[in-house]
């Protein structure tokens, strides 16, 4: 298979690209890749394509003969995961060059139809596993770019904010799960130590439910901000929240606690000494 292959590939380079490329501009959306750019990647294809076929172990494409064309379909892969194709027109780009090479096998052998049999059934399987291996890197990236993404939110969903002098906030929305748990730990400990403040609010209004889990999650926060020399006040303690807590057992023996953020606010500024006096403005 690899002479017949080969000779194809190097008899017939320019015309497989010409038309290996028409039928990809005309299966991919337009205005996403250049023509420029996606003739390049078919020419780079192509050449390291002929490379490995040389070779005599064509039944599998994990071998070092075809690390020039994994790298190619790796990061051609990622780029149109990122550009946002599907997986299926992703594969399409070594799929597609079936037809041309099949077309071009029937010339020359179609006066061997066992040969060509043979021919045509190899280089499919070949195809075939290059595709596949296009889908596999299409997914990962996509997975890497959700995973990433989610960090982000988690990121942004846990802002820590400066109330006043020595005095911190943390609003919590949403779920307090263990990564969760990790990323408002270390936001918290960090704006700690940034600003030297004394006391940290934390504030589960937008905590929807609390269980065993999730109160865990607030106490190991609290321990390490108060290893770090803050204390801390939970506020958001709605009447639902704190019959769950009594039921589930949770000791939240020397933790103050507040109904509102306001509450825990004022409670914040006389423990740090600090007077509000309201001026009445006419």
């Amino acid at each position: 298979m690899d002479s017949k292959i080969s000779s194809i590939l190097e008899q017939s380079s320019t015309e497989l690209l010409s038309e290996w490329l028409q039928l990809l501009t005309s299966s991919y959306r337009q205005g996403v890749l250049k023509e420029a750019e996606l003739r390049e990647e078919c020419r780079e294809f192509l050449q390291a394509f002929a490379k490995a076929v040389q070779g005599d172990r064509l039944d599998s494409i994990q071998g070092p003969q075809w690390s020039d064309v994994r790298d190619i379909l790796t990061h051609m892969s990622r780029s149109r995961s990122q550009k946002g194709f599907t997986p299926s027109e992703t594969a399409m780009f070594v799929l597609s060059l079936k037809q041309p090479l099949f077309e071009r096998l029937r010339q020359q052998w179609s006066d061997r139809s066992h040969e060509l049999l043979d021919e045509i059934w190899q280089t499919t399987t070949l195809l075939d596993r290059l595709g596949l291996l296009t889908t596999e890197i299409h997914q990962k990236t996509r997975d890497e770019i959700i995973i990433r993404q989610q960090e982000e939110l988690l990121e942004l969903s846990t802002p820590v904010v400066k109330l006043w002098h020595n005095i911190l906030a943390l609003p919590i929305i949403g779920t307090l799960d263990s990564a969760r748990t990790q990323i408002v730990m270390e936001s918290l400990l960090q704006k700690i130590v940034e600003t030297g403040s004394e006391i940290a609010i934390i504030d589960i209004t937008g905590v929807p439910t609390v269980d065993t889990l999730t109160a865990q999650h607030l106490l190991k926060t609290i321990t390490a901000a108060r290893l770090m020399g803050a204390d801390c006040i939970i506020s958001g303690i709605r009447p639902q929240i704190a019959q769950t807590i009594v039921y589930l057992g949770v000791d939240l023996q020397g933790i103050i606690t507040k109904s509102t953020l306001a509450d825990a606010f004022a409670l914040a500024l006389r423990r740090t000494g600090t007077q509000i006096h309201r001026s009445d403005v006419k």
